[in-house]
């Protein structure tokens, strides 16, 4: 009984531990996206989508508003429509990611500046690129999905257009992945017609791309998608997890053990990478002594991922 008492204080020291991990990264990822817009991507007109990349359009319409300001008007409102339609699922991470990130931009652009041109700034002193647009681009990228990539190993989301692609695929019954290209080019066409930069297509596409890159890189694997293989004694709390919270399909195979011969079952699902670390959790704390094996999924092509018909 004292054994298994002290098992159980160390496994609650360990979530508090591992908790506490999960905020300072979401807060130092927070610091690094609003980093990526105050210092590289808004100073040179440069529009990576999402609600700071739309705050920038409206910040060069209103000036005397703060780029970062618009953000947070924006992702107010997102934030009550997504607890209104998913529920308490919706997690408080998120809420503080969306809340942290516009007051670091608005802090980083008060201190350092947000014109490269005026000579007086320390943007304009120190970190200057109005003469290699294209360095910004890839700076900012590199920041920015470097703090998404942070943001989504603590199981939250940077809100925004995340939040507006999960409320397209919900009643549009479209892919994720669609959905973000279809809402992050009308923000880039719209800033184009809005800034008047025909060059500013380019650069938003290239800081893009960076940022999807080094998101891939940050949580560890170029592949979007992850196959588990789980063996557990609490399989029916995870397979419900898996089809009503995740939205997922799974497969459950039998299995023997080959040491036991004992008859066992295995779930089989494979996840996108948002999904990843939310369902490690999930697992942990329905069963810590799980055994779980989880594999890149260099392709899926099947419900809730690709379709043949994309070939």
């Amino acid at each position: 009984m004292v054994n298994y008492s002290l098992k159980q204080r160390l496994f609650r020291t360990r979530d508090w531990k591992k908790e506490i991990s999960h905020w300072i990264l979401l807060l130092i990822g927070a610091f690094f996206i609003a980093a990526g817009f105050a210092l590289f991507t808004n100073p040179y007109k440069i529009i990576p989508g999402g609600v700071y990349g739309l705050g920038r359009i409206f910040h060069h319409l209103i000036p005397a508003i703060p780029t970062g300001t618009f953000g947070l008007m924006m992702d107010v409102p997102l934030i009550i429509t997504a607890f209104i339609v998913f529920g308490k699922g919706f997690g408080s991470k998120t809420i503080i990611s969306a809340v942290t990130t516009p007051l670091f931009m608005n802090m980083i652009t008060k201190y350092i500046g947000e014109d490269p041109t005026d000579g007086v700034c320390l943007l304009s002193q120190y970190l200057n690129f109005s003469d290699n647009v294209l360095m910004a681009a890839i700076y900012g990228g590199l920041l920015i999905g470097l703090g998404i990539g942070l943001t989504l190993r603590t199981g939250a989301t940077s809100g925004g257009t995340d939040i507006v692609s999960m409320l397209v695929v919900k009643f549009a019954h479209i892919k994720f992945s669609t959905a973000m290209i279809i809402i992050e080019s009308t923000i880039i066409l719209v800033g184009m017609f809005v800034l008047g930069d025909w060059k500013l297509p380019l650069y938003s596409l290239i800081a893009i791309f960076v940022s999807t890159k080094m998101i891939d890189f940050t949580l560890e694997g170029a592949n979007s998608d992850k196959a588990l293989f789980i063996l557990t004694d609490k399989q029916e709390q995870l397979r419900k997890y898996i089809l009503y919270d995740l939205d997922r399909g799974a497969t459950i195979i039998k299995s023997m053990g080959a040491y036991t011969r004992a008859d066992k079952e295995m779930i089989f699902v494979v996840v996108s990478r948002r999904q990843v670390t939310p369902m490690k959790e999930m697992i942990h704390k329905l069963d810590p002594h799980a055994f779980v094996v989880m594999v890149d999924a260099s392709e899926t092509i099947g419900d809730g991922f690709k379709t043949f018909e994309q070939y």
